[in-house]
């Protein structure tokens, strides 16, 4: 009786590299990709596609590894924001020169986050001004504690430039992908994450994958979310034509009815039918969760009009974009997609005198340009996401309403009342901080709770007339008020400033 052979294999690590803008991340890629991708067919990989794959000999045996292309740990973090888990293990890349930045922490917090294991890369090792104990050093100082260091987390010192120390760095992403146990059914359907879509105006609408459980192959048909696939051609990284693909490999799938959501998960199935009632499932889902209204109470709202040139850097846009707005302004998208922008975009931002029309990465074709200049709408277009949000933010900030706000000028003790006539209460008491002057407004509290609203009319120090009072100064007050001032009382002066 021969034994059943397990379902479940090893399957191959997704590695995600993630860090400070400036600390060698695409450098690092750029030197694995050209180093161990199959030697010719390098050139132009991440062009085509945003994931490949690289080969790496570790004690005589081989390994693939998928290496994830990601625009930054923002793109990344919205791919998570749509519950999706693209990537095994990340690589967080620290300069030996500059140490820990914000964005290294922000890096570090979003791994965190999504709960996957990490290794630290020590990069720029051949900068003179490299130090690596005081970068360890500084990790540690942000709880990033590395093996013989107080910690765990496995580590390489290393140059992107020249590759020193990348092939240990490749070691360890093998040694934590052996302890994780990654494993996969190689027989079931594929299923994976969309990590990148767009539309080409001669193929038509492709989205590249992850496919992390099962096998693609040609005849079946893929759904992600409402958007629907008949895998006719799949394209592995290199952009050759092939026939099957299984897990942890990166493939572009052609021939999208619609644009697949970036970060959102795929199924294959084996029959149409099968596919078309998972999309009738998915847009139940997707009606439900569009019923619920961000409440943006009172706030000005300014409708965006975003174009971009993928879908993944849409996404980072709008992830972006989602950090913006108080409770007096809000950006909302109203319109959002891939390719240049059209007449359809510049009728849109027509709509209302508040709209923003924005193109990341993308042109304007002629007739837009044309409409644009009779309807009197600007175009801002960036092409890079942190000069886009600064921009978007002044743009917000003259948007937002002003609102009067008090601000306290000084506080007063009542120590003596005495007389009463009317509304009018002559009082003797001593300013406790700032400015009493006259009149000033003033609110009235008893026992920390207010009791009155009123104004100063008259003020003396030293039976003298003053205008004001300073700090520590006893002096005498007519204060008009309804309600009966009595000592022990506080009076606070206040002014309204427009903000």
């Amino acid at each position: 009786m021969s034994l059943e052979t397990p379902k479940k294999i090893e399957r191959p690590p997704v590695v995600v590299i993630m860090g400070h803008i400036d600390h060698g991340k695409s450098t690092l890629l750029d030197y694995i990709r050209k180093s161990n991708v199959v030697a010719g067919e390098a050139g132009g990989i991440t062009q085509h596609i945003s994931a490949y794959e690289v080969e790496h000999t570790k004690e005589g045996s081989n390994h693939t590894i998928t290496f994830l292309d990601t625009p930054g740990h923002e793109a990344f973090k919205a791919i998570r924001n749509h519950g999706a888990s693209v990537a095994d293990i990340a690589v967080l890349v620290v300069s030996a020169e500059d140490g820990v930045k914000p964005q290294t922490l922000e890096a570090h917090k979003v791994i965190i986050e999504s709960k996957m294991p990490y290794v630290v890369a020590i990069n720029k090792i051949d900068k003179p001004s490299a130090n690596i104990e005081r970068t360890k050093q500084n990790l540690a100082e942000h709880d990033v504690f590395l093996e013989g260091f107080g910690g765990t987390i496995p580590w390489a010192a290393i140059s992107a430039k020249n590759g020193t120390g990348v092939s240990e760095l490749l070691d360890l992403l093998v040694l934590v992908a052996e302890l994780e146990e990654l494993t996969g059914e190689r027989d079931a359907p594929a299923s994976g994450v969309i990590i990148e879509s767009n539309l080409d105006t001669k193929k038509g609408i492709s989205a590249s994958v992850i496919i992390k459980n099962g096998t693609l192959k040609k005849g079946d048909v893929a759904v992600a979310g409402t958007s629907f696939a008949p895998l006719r051609m799949v394209e592995n990284f290199l952009g050759k034509s092939i026939d099957t693909a299984s897990f942890s490999t990166p493939v572009k799938i052609v021939g999208w009815d619609s644009l697949p959501i970036v970060g959102s998960p795929f199924l294959s199935f084996r029959e149409k039918k099968e596919a078309l009632a998972c999309i009738e499932k998915n847009r139940g889902l997707e009606n439900k969760e569009n019923t619920a209204e961000i409440n943006t109470g009172s706030a000005i709202i300014v409708p965006l009009i975003i174009k971009a040139d993928t879908s993944g850097s849409l996404d980072a846009v709008t992830y972006e974009i989602g950090k913006l707005g108080n409770e007096r302004v809000f950006p909302r998208i109203v319109l959002a997609g891939i390719g240049p922008i059209s007449e359809n975009d510049i009728r849109a931002a027509s709509t209302d005198v508040n709209s923003l029309l924005i193109g990341f990465h993308t042109k304007v074709d002629s007739k837009a340009e044309s409409l644009a200049l009779r309807v009197g709408i600007a175009i801002y277009s960036f092409d890079i996401i942190y000069k886009l949000t600064e921009w978007l933010l002044v743009a917000l900030t003259e948007r937002t309403p002003s609102i009067e706000v008090e601000e306290i000028i000084g506080t007063a003790k009542i120590l003596k009342v005495f007389s009463k006539n009317r509304d009018k209460q002559i009082l003797g008491g001593r300013v406790e901080s700032g400015i009493i002057s006259i009149n000033d407004q003033v609110r009235i509290f008893r026992r920390d709770l207010e009791i009155s609203r009123g104004r100063v009319r008259e003020l003396q120090q030293m039976k003298q007339k003053t205008g004001s009072v300073s700090e520590s100064g006893e002096f005498g007050a007519m204060i008009e008020a309804k309600f009966e001032i009595a000592p022990g009382d506080k009076v606070v002066a206040i002014t309204l400033v427009k903000k």
